[in-house]
């Protein structure tokens, strides 16, 4: 073993934190990834900052809270100046490159307005999230009568099936996300009952060996020291995988539904408009739980091969040797679970996510194959990096904690109390279901060890679970009087969140205790009555000083 020289930062889309056999999944072998966890520390108690996409990656990318950096859904830009991974491992001295999805949107507006070019050097990390491209693949090409939901989506895989001999103007959708009848016709993976289908590709023109391919070239042709954010698509929908893996599974393979009657229709006014979308409904249906499970499970089988063609790869060539590893998932999927789908709310099926780091450093020899219950959130991994490239953490702009005195046996906890995960569904058909106000439609979670209260914008009552006699989260308690304390007690931790100095990010907590003394030696003199009573040498310039009256100088003119 060596240092960690690099890191390879490996992220899965959707992929729920008890669907890996390292987790407990009765079913779901994944060998490979319990192999890195068995090299490494796995996390029990990790948490995303926002469930959806795009907020919870620039959460995870800058290693600040949604509420920090303001971009708030899918879709909404992340403004410029906000410092990313790439920032602060370039200053030091690690390169940051991305191969495959990050989900941002670059503040065109305000690169505009700052004279930033696309296709400079500067503005280019601007808009890509501060990473350097080997290939952006967000992976996602569905069209619509109003055009394509994102023109860029796929741009490289595309060309690539196209290259093989798949054709259509979108093999990403008539082949990697579609299946095919006797006739000829596209059986689309947009429909849930497709999902049994077998992708009409090529298992190893997929898109999970296509990126762990482009993985691995970039590894082959750069010189560390260097950060590659390798980031799957999957097993994010469209539910559909090719064979052999579309066989593996079946409803018999699928595991009891984590809900009751009770919880539906007793379901606080805004988690019960969250189980009354189309997908919530839809997922709520065991026939279709029967039919997208098997799906997502062989995806999830197919990325854990993949994994084990990666780590092969990483130790024939010495990569293992001065790599650290560290795997993981934006956000989870409800898959029925609590009468929803999608990820949009804040059971642990969503906010929950799996996060192993394997170290090859002789410091992390102690911990190798155990399990850590911190608190830990997604934003940690950002400093931790930082620490790993040997730099210095910028305490006033990150806002996680490194992970690396818990991987070197020097700490068993982060040092945080409790984790907090944010939701905006200002723009999301939700907030007409609720007739929500823009500034109404926002949530809250806070959660300890012991409990996870969920706070509504709007003039609602809490959400409240006891993790630890309820650890299903089936029981709201956000209305008993009996726990009333506990819900006090949880609000304190959100208000101390609430109250952190996070946006003053351009001076550092060094700079601010020097700035308490330093204007003392220029010349600012507040309160002082006599010359004598302050130290001389700080007026030094305004003793012993000479000058005329100002009328000899008038009478003059």
């Amino acid at each position: 073993m060596a240092e960690a020289k690099n890191i390879l930062f490996i992220m899965f889309d959707q992929l729920r934190w008890d669907y890996l056999s390292c987790y407990g999944h009765p079913h779901l072998h994944t060998p490979n990834i319990d192999r890195l966890a068995a090299q490494g520390v796995r996390f029990a108690r990790a948490y995303i900052q926002s469930p959806i996409c795009g907020s919870s990656r620039m959460s995870t990318y800058t290693g600040r809270y949604v509420h920090s950096h303001g971009a708030s859904w899918n879709g909404i830009p992340l403004k410029v100046g906000e410092l990313t991974m790439g920032d602060h491992l370039r200053k030091a001295g690690m390169d940051c490159w991305l191969v495959g999805k990050t989900h941002m949107r670059a503040d065109a507006e305000g690169m505009a307005r700052l004279g930033l070019e696309p296709d400079s050097l500067i503005g280019a990390r601007v808009a890509e999230c501060g990473f350097d491209v080997f290939e952006r693949d967000d992976g996602m090409l569905p069209e619509g009568p109003d055009g394509y939901y994102d023109p860029d989506g796929a741009r490289e895989y595309n060309k690539y099936l196209q290259f093989k001999g798949y054709e259509s103007d979108n093999p990403w959708h008539d082949f990697a996300n579609s299946g095919l009848d006797a006739e000829g016709n596209v059986l689309s993976g947009w429909f849930l009952k497709h999902s049994p289908e077998a992708a009409n590709i090529a298992e190893e023109d997929s898109e999970t060996p296509y990126l762990t391919r482009r993985g691995i070239e970039f590894m082959e042709t750069h010189e560390g020291p260097w950060c590659c954010h390798l980031s799957y698509i999957k097993p994010h929908w469209p539910y559909i995988v090719p064979e052999p893996y579309a066989s593996m599974y079946g409803p018999e393979h699928v595991l009891p539904v984590n809900r009751s009657e009770a919880e539906r229709q007793n379901a606080h006014s805004v988690l019960k408009a969250f189980m009354d979308t189309k997908v919530g409904q839809t997922f709520s249906r065991q026939d279709v739980r029967e039919a997208v499970i098997p799906a997502y499970m062989g995806l999830i089988k197919q990325a854990d091969d993949q994994m084990g063609r990666l780590f092969d790869w990483m130790e024939r060539t010495g990569r293992m040797q001065d790599t650290m590893i560290v795997l993981t998932s934006d956000h989870g999927d409800f898959l029925g679970d609590h009468w929803m789908g999608e990820k949009t709310f804040y059971h642990d099926a969503s906010t929950r996510v799996p996060l192993i780091i394997y170290d090859p450093s002789p410091q992390a020899d102690a911990t190798r194959g155990t399990v850590c219950d911190a608190l830990v959130e997604s934003i940690d991994l950002v400093p931790t990096f930082v620490e790993v490239a040997g730099g210095e953490i910028a305490g006033h702009v990150l806002e996680g904690h490194s992970l690396l005195p818990i991987l070197h046996g020097e700490a068993d906890e982060t040092g945080r109390s409790f984790v907090i995960s944010e939701y905006d569904y200002s723009g999301s058909p939700v907030a007409n279901m609720l007739d929500a106000g823009v500034r109404d439609a926002v949530t809250f979670m806070v959660a300890t060890k012991e409990w996870k209260l969920v706070h509504c914008e709007g003039g609602h009552r809490p959400i409240l679970f006891d993790l630890e006699n309820d650890p299903g989260e089936l029981v709201d308690l956000g209305a008993s009087a009996d726990h009333s304390e506990v819900i006090d007690e949880m609000y304190d931790h959100l208000f101390r969140w609430a109250r952190r100095p996070s946006q003053r990010t351009t001076r550092s907590h060094r700079q601010l205790m020097d700035m308490r003394t330093e204007s003392r030696g220029r010349g600012v003199v507040i309160g002082v009555y006599d010359e004598n009573d302050t130290p001389l040498e700080l007026t030094v310039k305004y003793r012993g000083r000479k000058a005329k009256p100002y009328r000899e100088y008038l009478a003059k003119k």
